[in-house]
């Protein structure tokens, strides 16, 4: 006949079965260190309650004789069923095939056995015991096929039913096999007077399975808390955010995995929170300090942002005070945040408005002297210009030269034109033995670019009307453009020497082209001009000093 420790017996194998099948899913969750733990977990519950079922079922076991029990035996059986639960988890955890939960089966099936019969012979009495080996057999066949099937159940399906589902079969292989083991015992009494059998009371084992019983419950709590905890972070991780606690009052710091990470700490690394002001910057420790305190007033949020000082990275720390239900401060929690691309977001746009400004400046610069280089191309043209249609053509024409040595700046980014392209821009409609060419490499910045181009299109234009330009091929000249190296102080001598060409003489009144030459050599090219008409050409020679003027 059932007893009330019987139904308690089984009502506890139900719920360690339960709790512990629950544990597992945390097992197989989970690598490394914390896959241990979870084991250590899991078979903690699953022995513990295999364990305390059957001493509450001794509970109600009659001998005929008093009735104590063996310390060290009742131990080891403890031992027995959480070694052979996690033994089998462990086991189950791993590649999921039928041959893995066979052999897992059969491990936990020989634990709860062996607890047991270990745990019966801890019992002490005058009463001889003993057992029938039939039953003995059914028993063990009866634990093992149960914890196979149990664990082939939970390994199929997840969810709450079938953990349900394995936790029933498991309870009822637990609480059968233990029936079946006591009714193949057999109690002869023995006549002994005044007998009081060495070992432990029923009392203390009584306080000790309440103790084990007690943990039991304990331990989804906790397992709760812990995984829902893990989840919590496993999502603030994946949103690449780290975390941390400060519990207080003693102010023991925790980091998870990218907090670490953030902080530049490696695996294991010990980090408390005075460490942290070797992280930081200097400069950074006071504020950091008086944001801390006030938070931990709780007169508002830990909110700071702090520049690593070995990895330059950015990282927003907020935080917020976690109170007791009777307001006692209890940790100081929240996340960190990586804000490096946000930061060199900013100091981009700052420096692309600063980029923009410069541009402007620089545009309005060079739209004014452009205006004023065409103000004074078209006043001096009109002042040596017979007809509107002559002004037209001579006008346009400059117009064309100062166009084509914009084309070549914009070509190299408004920043500089080398003289040797300025000089074959001007000489592209003639033939290319029309001109001897011969100087080092030489770059001129913008602004003398632009006064380089018009005084080479004065020089050709005059070649083409009454120098060496002017024959016709058969008959033609040639122009020697040389060039020296810069001097030791910063001078370019420049010749134009014309060959070929018909006689020349010097002009009786000074015209446009001279003025041109003379001016813009004396202005952005900071030096000098001089024309000498004998031996049968022109020969103009350039001294200017190439840089930007606006810095000289």
């Amino acid at each position: 006949m059932l007893s009330v420790f019987d139904g308690l017996s089984f009502v506890v194998a139900v719920f360690a079965a339960w709790t512990a099948l629950d544990l597992f899913q945390h097992v197989r969750a989970h690598q490394g260190g914390a896959r241990l733990a979870w084991l250590a977990t899991a078979g903690l519950a699953m022995g513990g309650g295999i364990w305390s079922m059957h001493f509450i079922a001794m509970l109600g076991f009659d001998a005929g004789a008093p009735v104590r029990y063996d310390p060290i035996l009742t131990v080891v059986s403890f031992l027995l069923a959480a070694a052979g639960s996690s033994f089998a988890f462990l086991i189950a955890a791993g590649r999921s095939d039928r041959s893995r939960m066979f052999l897992a089966g059969l491990v936990m099936g020989v634990g709860i056995c062996a607890m047991h019969y270990v745990g019966m012979a801890a019992l002490r009495t005058s009463a001889s015991l003993s057992y029938a080996p039939g039953l003995v057999a059914l028993s063990a066949a009866v634990a093992l096929i149960a914890s196979i099937a149990a664990l082939v159940a939970v390994q199929q399906e997840r969810s709450a039913p079938w953990r349900m589902t394995a936790a029933l079969i498991l309870g009822l292989a637990v609480a059968g096999m233990h029936h079946l083991a006591m009714a193949a015992l057999a109690v002869t009494p023995q006549t002994a007077a005044m007998f009081d059998p060495p070992g432990a009371p029923p009392l203390i084992l009584a306080v000790g399975v309440a103790a084990v019983t007690i943990l039991i419950l304990l331990l989804p709590l906790a397992a709760s808390m812990m995984g829902q905890r893990d989840k919590l972070i496993s999502i603030i991780d994946a949103g690449g955010v780290g975390y941390w606690e400060l519990t207080l009052p003693a102010q023991t710091l925790w980091l998870s995995g990218r907090a670490r990470k953030y902080l530049g700490l490696a695996r294991g690394e010990p980090f408390v929170a005075r460490d942290l002001a070797r992280k930081l910057k200097p400069e950074d420790m006071a504020r950091r300090t008086e944001t801390l305190e006030r938070a931990l007033r709780g007169e508002g949020d830990y909110a700071a942002e702090y520049q690593m000082r070995d990895s330059g990275r950015w990282l927003q720390v907020r935080g917020r005070l976690i109170r007791s239900r009777s307001g006692r401060p209890m940790k100081l929690a929240g996340v960190i945040t990586d804000v490096t691309d946000r930061h060199q977001a900013f100091s981009a746009l700052a420096t692309s408005e600063h980029r923009q400004r410069l541009l402007i400046n620089e545009l309005n610069h060079r739209v004014k002297n452009t205006m004023a280089t065409i103000q004074s191309i078209a006043a001096l043209t009109a002042r040596r210009s017979t007809s509107v249609e002559d002004f037209m053509r001579l006008f346009e024409a400059r117009l064309i030269a100062l166009s084509d040595t914009h084309n070549l700046l914009t070509a190299n980014g408004w920043e500089r034109a080398r003289l040797r392209d300025l000089v074959l821009q001007e000489f592209r409609p003639y033939a290319e033995d029309r001109l001897r060419m011969q100087g080092p490499d030489l770059t001129l910045e913008a602004e003398q670019a632009l006064s380089m181009g018009l005084i080479l299109h004065e020089l050709v234009t005059n070649a083409a009307k009454y120098g060496a330009l002017s024959r016709p091929q058969e008959a033609a000249g040639c122009i020697d453009v040389i060039w020296t190296p810069a001097d030791q102080e910063g001078r370019i001598t420049l010749d134009w020497i014309e060959r070929g060409g018909p006689p020349v003489a010097p002009p009786t009144r000074s015209g446009f082209g001279s003025r041109l030459i003379d001016t813009s050599v004396r202005g952005t090219l900071r030096g000098s001009a001089s024309m000498d008409y004998a031996g049968g050409g022109l020969h103009c020679r350039l001294i200017f000093r190439p840089g930007d003027p606006r810095k000289a």
